[in-house]
């Protein structure tokens, strides 16, 4: 066989390509938001208002303001990355970019693993169902028959996203303006059923249990859970007709509106539950189904039969647009390596990634299998995001500060300020993963630290070893997982407490930002030795 000759397409990189042409541009900027704004608005506005009020009361509404902000920042990474590097499932493509493949098969890994979270949404709608058929759901778990009709569910799901990106984009659209018409009629309809004066102040004041509850109502109250999702637009970049443009706006866009109904929620939540259940203060309010049984407590009953119904809508349009997302997340893998090229094909037809459907359809009715409740899932979803969005910020920094060692000029699309957006984001990513509790975390990061083993059974060099550059160069990752479980088991959110508050956030803050330089430096050096492919604009 011939020799590649420098700045020569290898094969691989060539069938990469032509898998990539095959890849419909019909998305515009409002088919994006929709898909942002669908993926964030699912099961969480219907669970976290209550959750979140028993963590911290009225204090709360500092969480969402401060969950929208920094998530905001953390976006602005991610938009900078989809719109100079436009590509289907780019939150998996970038961190293999920027740091090798250790990196990429970690993070490559917990993106797998985050199928889950389609598994939650499902889960959630057969809680909801059961109001109606009660087999679905026992003990907080999928029975048998609730597995059956949650499979079905999934198949159907599925099947949607089968044919082609543009009915993908229509169906989503009617979708989402249901999924905003009901949290809104929601908001409305209790908040001219009456309100209670001084719910700021009373039953234990604004901050009942301390403004530190606010850091724990970020993921123990649901909130970070809630408000993910809005980089969806990012991972239809590819698909997109103007992504420079259409990307950015489309993910601010979806996360303004997503903190606009939640904040809204949460006050009508606040302002009309009943004197009579704050006897024992925000921590005694509970309901299975909060709004739901809210609604039949103030005999709003026409609002509660719409809200059992919604239940089923809002999760099942996140679950939608999930399993579009898992699929081009599995095209992306299969594009890195982690998974066979058989699930990169493109089906020229349709524009889809059909084989990525299939085996993201049974990695989805597996996860069920274990983890049939919703909150289990949820507990442990989170924190795989989050793990995403720290990579992409060590992404964008080292792509930016190889571009200024080779003296490039600023490339279309860059967002101003990510020079110092990115270390805050990555800290950010840190300190939620670690405020979701020891509880979660001795959960979640072994199971991303499983991506280690497979990255030595993929990678070997001649030798039979992984290549040294690549351990050196992801290095970071490892250490930093495990920092993050060793201060989580000694600190005070879940763990011992031999490290108390607040030193605990700030041991956090300090190692993370000491990580992300460690992460950009080997990235820049990863970047000198194996610069990005032809995939990725220079």
């Amino acid at each position: 066989m011939r020799p590649t000759q420098p700045g020569e397409e290898t094969p691989v990189e060539l069938t990469v390509l032509g898998e990539e042409r095959r890849l419909r541009k019909e998305l515009g900027f409002w088919s994006l938001t929709a898909i942002g704004f669908s993926n964030i608005l699912g099961s969480g506005w219907l669970f976290a208002a209550m959750f979140a009020a028993q963590t911290a009361g009225p204090a709360v509404l500092l969480s969402w303001i401060g969950a929208g902000v920094l998530c905001a920042l953390v976006a602005l990474v991610m938009v900078e990355l989809g719109a100079t590097r436009p590509e289907g499932g780019g939150t998996v493509r970038w961190p293999l970019y920027a740091s090798g493949r250790l990196v990429g098969t970690v993070i490559g890994w917990s993106v797998l693993l985050s199928v889950g979270g389609t598994a939650a949404e499902i889960s959630a709608i057969m809680q909801y169902a059961a109001h109606y058929l009660p087999g679905l759901y026992d003990n907080g778990r999928l029975t048998g028959s609730g597995l059956a009709v949650a499979t079905g569910l999934s198949v159907l799901l599925t099947a949607l996203n089968w044919f082609a990106v543009r009915a993908f984009a229509r169906l989503n659209n009617l979708v989402s303006l249901f999924k905003v018409l009901i949290p809104v009629l929601t908001v409305v309809a209790l908040f001219l059923s009456g309100t209670h004066s001084g719910r700021l102040t009373d039953h234990g004041g604004f901050a009942p249990y301390g403004y530190a509850a606010c850091l724990t109502a970020l993921a123990g109250g649901g909130i970070v859970y809630s408000v993910n999702g809005f980089q969806a637009p990012l991972d239809f970049s590819g698909e997109a007709r103007n992504p420079r443009r259409t990307v950015p706006l489309a993910v601010l866009t979806g996360i303004g509106l997503a903190v606009l109904v939640y904040l809204g929620l949460q006050l009508a939540f606040l302002f009309t539950v009943p004197d009579s259940l704050l006897g024992h203060g925000w921590h005694g309010v509970n309901f299975d189904s909060p709004f739901g049984q809210l609604a039949l407590v103030l005999n709003l009953h026409w609002l509660a039969t719409l809200l059992y119904a919604d239940a089923v809508v809002s999760p099942g349009g996140s679950a939608y647009v999930g399993v579009a997302i898992d699929a081009r997340h599995t095209y992306a893998l299969a594009k890195n390596g982690l998974l066979p090229r058989f699930f990169m094909r493109i089906d020229p037809r349709s524009g889809t990634a059909r084989r990525a459907l299939l085996l993201n359809l049974v990695v989805i009715v597996l996860f069920m299998l274990p983890f049939g409740g919703w909150q289990d899932i949820v507990s442990v979803m989170g924190d795989m995001y989050l793990l995403v969005y720290a990579a992409s910020a060590v992404a964008v920094a080292a792509f930016r500060a190889h571009a200024k060692e080779r003296g490039l000029p600023p490339a279309d699309g860059q967002v101003p300020g990510v020079h110092w957006i990115a270390p805050v984001s990555f800290v950010v990513a840190s300190e939620f993963i670690y405020w979701s509790g020891w509880h979660h975390l001795r959960l979640a990061l072994p199971l991303v630290l499983a991506g280690v083993p497979l990255y030595l059974m993929l990678r070997r060099d001649a030798d039979g070893r992984p290549p040294r550059e690549e351990l050196r160069n992801g290095a970071w990752l490892v250490f930093h997982l495990a920092a993050l479980t060793l201060l989580s088991w000694l600190g005070t959110f879940g763990g011992s407490g031999d490290l108390p508050t607040p030193y605990d956030s700030v041991a956090v803050g300090v190692v993370a930002l000491a990580v992300f330089a460690w992460a950009v430096r080997s990235g820049r050096t990863h970047l000198r030795t194996a610069p990005v492919t032809s995939l990725a604009t220079e």
